[in-house]
Order: structure tokens, then C-alpha cells, then sequence
């Protein structure tokens, strides 16, 4: 009998003290509404602005699409900066940084594709990396794993930025110099930039692919298959 009143009772505290480590729903609200998460919404609610800017694609608004996509850039790496430097690193903002990069490089793809401004099999390997990617993420996190972005990874995201302003921008602008100016075809630029992209998305998804079994081969005590290749 004593031993069943002791056990009850460490159920019991154990119990309060999930409690008291349980998040309240309240807190949530408070990591929504700080900059660096406003800024992430921020990036969110221009995607339908920048698909009207890109729907009829006239030279200006090209030029206006170029700059809106410039400018979500910029944000995600400013909420990215103020969030380590203010400590403002929340479940919410784990959470909508990814989304709002995915859903605003998403929105600018399709919308080339319909324009015709680039390959859609490039767009269909972007996309699928991603995917792939992120179910990767998600089962090593479960797992307790942790795997971090590769050099590849890096490159990949900042030609991709690059070359869907470059694509938006589309039409041929020169670029002044003091006694010259050169023509460029910001289409044919973005085109080569989403191309390289590409590469390094696969290189990238194989390099992380290889990282998680590793982790895997090394939790369940077998040959490194990544020193097998």
C-alpha cells in the first residue's frame, strides 16, 4: 500500500510539473507579435502583390515584381539578424521564416513558368528538393537529429534569389556607365543563374541525404555509408 501512495504521488508531480512546462497558448501570441516574426508576415502577405505586379508583365511591373522579391530577400535576412541579436528566436518564427521563404520562391516560380520565362522542369527540380528536403528535416528532428546546412545549400538559395530577379526584371535594360552603357538581358541572366541553382539544389539534396544516413548508420552502430562511396 505504501509503495502504490508513492507512486501516485510522483505520478502526481510528475503531472504538475508537465503542466507548469506545457506553453500556454497566450505565449504564442506574444512570440507572434514581435519585428522579426512582422517582418517574416510581412514577406507572406506581398506574394499577392507580387502576383499581380507579374501577371501581365509589363515593363514596369517587371521591374516593380524585381523590387518587391528584392525586398523580401532583404527582410528575411534582417528578422533573421534582429531575431539572434535580440534573442527573439520563437516556436512561431521556427516555424513561418521557412514558410514565407518557401511560399514567396514558390509564387515567383510558377509565375515565370507562366510567362514563360523559364523551363518548368527546373521549377518542378527546385520544388521537389525542397520537398524532399523538408521531409528530411522533419523525420531527423523527431529523431533528435540535427543536421546542418551545407556550403551547397548556401549557394543554391542566394543564385536562386538572384536569378528570380533577375527573371522578373526580364526585359532588356542597359546598365549605364560614365562614358558607356551595356545592354543586358536580365532574362537570359536569370535564366543562367536559376540553371546553376538547379545544380546546386541536387548537390545540395544528395549531400544532405548522404549527412542523414550517416546519422542513422551511426545511431544503429553500422559502417558510415557515406566512407562506402
Amino acid at each position: 500500500m505504501a509503495t502504490d501512495r508513492a507512486a501516485r504521488k510522483q505520478r502526481k508531480r510528475e503531472e504538475r510539473a508537465r503542466k507548469r512546462a506545457a506553453r500556454k497558448p497566450s505565449v504564442l501570441v506574444q512570440e507572434f507579435w514581435n519585428l522579426p516574426n512582422m517582418l517574416t508576415l510581412g514577406r507572406i502577405l506581398i506574394i499577392p502583390l507580387f502576383v499581380w505586379l507579374t501577371y501581365d508583365a509589363d515593363p514596369l511591373n517587371s521591374l516593380l515584381a524585381g523590387l518587391v522579391f528584392a525586398v523580401a530577400a532583404i527582410t528575411d535576412v534582417v528578422d533573421g539578424y534582429l531575431a539572434r541579436k535580440w534573442n527573439l528566436i520563437t516556436v512561431v518564427g521556427k516555424f513561418m521564416d521557412p514558410l514565407a521563404d518557401k511560399l514567396i520562391a514558390m509564387a515567383a516560380l510558377v509565375m515565370m513558368v507562366r510567362l514563360g520565362r523559364i523551363a518548368a522542369w527546373v521549377v518542378i527540380v527546385l520544388l521537389a528538393r525542397e520537398l524532399i528536403v523538408s521531409g528530411l528535416r522533419t523525420i531527423a528532428a523527431s529523431e533528435g537529429m540535427v543536421i546542418a546546412a551545407g556550403q551547397e545549400g548556401k549557394w543554391k538559395t542566394s543564385l536562386q534569389l538572384v536569378g528570380i530577379i533577375s527573371l522578373c526584371v526580364h526585359y532588356v535594360h542597359p546598365l549605364e556607365f560614365r562614358t558607356f552603357s551595356v545592354p543586358v538581358d536580365y532574362n537570359l541572366v536569370g535564366q543562367v543563374l536559376v540553371y546553376l541553382s538547379g545544380a546546386f539544389s541536387v548537390w545540395s539534396a544528395v549531400v544532405y541525404f548522404r549527412a542523414f544516413l550517416a546519422m542513422l548508420a551511426k545511431r544503429g552502430g553500422e559502417p558510415d555509408p557515406a566512407k562506402s562511396v
